[in-house]
């Protein structure tokens, strides 16, 4: 019997989590940057990407059809302060890719405090939401219209 390794589809899909939640052993794999997935809702998602030394206009941010697509790129530096001896804050250029459900949009981005904030929430079309159907008792006559036949 083969078994599969669903880890990567655990690290870039989201609302997708009722269905990975019958699977236990998530454990994510380290990568650059960090970043959590979030419930924060029945429909609500917040993704929070660790972005520490890349402003607003270093990252971008893009969703096209369920991809979800975050870039971050260091501008090029002019001038040096002094010599660095040790760089433990990573400033190379990253993408990471998520790969959203049907029906989840991107309702806002905030950057604070170094982490990346996308806030997503899953809009369900009034077509695709269950609802109730009444049950007659049986006491109502279907209405019946009149047509008159052309002859």
């Amino acid at each position: 019997m083969r078994t599969f390794d669903l880890a990567p589809l655990y690290r870039s899909t989201v609302g997708f989590d009722r269905l990975f939640s019958m699977l236990d052993g998530f454990e994510s794999a380290p990568g650059y940057p960090p970043y959590n997935i979030e419930r924060t809702g029945e429909n609500d998602y917040r993704i929070t990407v660790a972005v520490a030394g890349f402003g607003q206009d270093d990252l971008s941010i893009e969703t096209k059809e369920n991809t979800l697509t975050i870039k971050g790129a260091k501008q090029a530096k002019e001038e040096q302060r002094g010599q660095v001896l040790h760089q433990g804050i990573a400033a190379r250029a990253f993408e990471r890719v998520f790969q959203l459900a049907d029906h989840v949009v991107v309702k806002s981005a905030q950057l604070e405090n170094g982490l990346l904030h996308v806030d997503l929430v899953r809009e369900i079309p009034e077509a695709k939401k269950p609802r109730q159907i009444p049950i007659g008792n049986g006491q109502a006559k279907p209405e019946v219209i009149d047509t008159k036949v052309a002859a």
